[in-house]
């Protein structure tokens, strides 16, 4: 087992077997598994691990398939169902609920088990990451690879700054104030991704500092020309034109870490599941700190879920439940949150010893809980990518300089309402 401790495979061992439905997963033998890998460390040693402590338990086999970054994951994953060989499960963004629903490719949980014990334990997951698993008053996928997007900050090069690293920025002027001071030597004073499949991520806590969802709840309507979308918008395009304290033109998802790490970004907004490869790689002080907003901290979430899909049968159904009972037992998602700094996901995980111990040691791995009371969720609407794909084409022409805000969100608005028009209720 893969540094994962034995109370942890012991406990989730009992919650199998306490589990409904196992006899309707005995027969089976062996499932398929795609996982994203969108951030570094040691992921997919972890999952393996979790794979195999599951196969100790269970006598069912998981073969783990690492299919690249969250869209990467999905085309593969639909292409494979559409095919007829499909995973029988997968980790895929939340964000993607409306959009999967659409393609009738999903299994509920309650379709897979609706014993009370399952309702139970559905109910122990926090409301606000449960927010993107519901709809129809049916659960549609199960929070599991799930984060807030924060801020890592360069302590020494605060310090080297003349800033006070204990007091990192919290609203818009002190980040813009704090990055003039850090820029300078070819080092920005911060990144973020505007890069397709990301920059929505980062456009959805902008719009969240300022008070605006960009979404309804049904994912049938989006916002973008609302003044408070564009003047998010605006802002961004500041950082690059006004203050020049960001890159203009496109920066990718996949620098941000390594730029902050060889110290040519000193801020960066990124998720919390970059922790663990933080704490391992950083050769200086670093802190984490909820995202800046218009007049304090706000942020949004997002991560992947993790959903069953109807081909499989109902006794492979029944084995995917039972897995993903496994890995969000407290133990387990403890572990989890401790090795990759993810969020745990369920409130008695951050009761257990070990995230208690973990947390009393690293402080920040408290950051990202924090941060839920002031989240939205995360841009989610039917044709996801499409609109994702609007978006963030207009995002980057506007750090490119090619569009203003009012231009690039009216541009989004006009594509996404064509985009979703056969979705909208009468």
């Amino acid at each position: 087992m893969t540094r994962l401790t034995r109370r942890a495979a012991l406990v989730a061992g009992a919650g199998l077997l306490a589990a409904p439905r196992i006899g309707a997963a005995q027969n089976v033998r062996e499932l398929t598994f795609y996982f994203p890998i969108a951030v570094g460390g040691p992921i997919p040693r972890i999952i393996d691990g979790y794979c195999e402590s599951f196969q100790r338990e269970s006598g069912i086999k998981v073969n783990p398939v690492y299919a690249g970054s969250y869209g990467e994951t999905l085309t593969k994953a639909v292409t494979a169902i559409r095919g007829g060989s499909g995973p029988h499960f997968s980790v895929l963004l939340a964000a993607e609920l409306h959009s999967l629903r659409d393609m009738d490719i999903l299994a509920p949980v309650e379709e897979v088990d609706a014993s009370p014990g399952v309702q139970d334990w559905l109910g122990g997951f926090f409301p606000a990451f449960m927010a993107n698993s519901r709809a129809d008053q049916k659960t549609w996928s199960v929070p599991f690879q799930r984060s807030t997007s924060v801020y890592f900050y360069n302590k020494d090069l605060f310090q080297a700054a003349g800033l006070n690293p204990e007091a990192p920025p919290r609203t818009w002027a002190q980040l813009v104030e704090a990055g003039r001071a850090l820029t300078k030597d070819g080092r920005w004073g911060v990144k973020l991704s505007n890069s397709s499949g990301n920059g929505q991520w980062t456009f959805g806590a902008l719009a969240n500092q300022v008070g605006h969802k960009l979404m309804n709840d049904a994912g049938t309507e989006v916002y973008f020309t609302d003044p408070r979308a564009v003047e998010a918008a605006n802002f961004w395009r500041d950082l690059a034109f006004t203050h020049r304290i960001t890159p203009q033109g496109q920066t990718d998802w996949a620098v941000l870490a390594p730029d902050f790490l060889n110290q040519t970004a000193a801020m960066i907004y990124s998720t919390t599941g970059n922790l663990t490869n933080m704490r391992t790689n950083a050769r200086f002080n670093f802190g984490v700190a909820g995202l800046p907003g218009k007049e304090g901290p706000r942020t949004v979430v997002g991560g992947g879920n993790l959903y069953i899909f109807k081909n499989a049968s109902p006794a492979e159904r029944a084995a995917a439940l039972r897995f993903i009972r496994h890995v969000t037992a407290p133990e387990m998602a403890a572990d989890w949150c401790i090795r990759t700094g993810y969020l745990a996901v369920r409130e008695d995980a951050w009761q257990t010893e070990a995230l208690r111990k973990h947390t009393e040691q690293v402080p920040a791995a408290l950051v990202a809980k924090e941060q839920i009371p002031v989240a939205t969720g995360e841009l989610s609407t039917y044709e996801n990518q499409r609109v994702y794909k609007a978006l963030n084409d207009n995002l980057q022409a506007l750090l490119a300089g090619s569009k203003t805000a009012q231009q690039a969100m009216a541009d989004t608005q006009a594509e996404a309402t064509r985009v979703l028009r056969s979705f909208r209720r009468a």
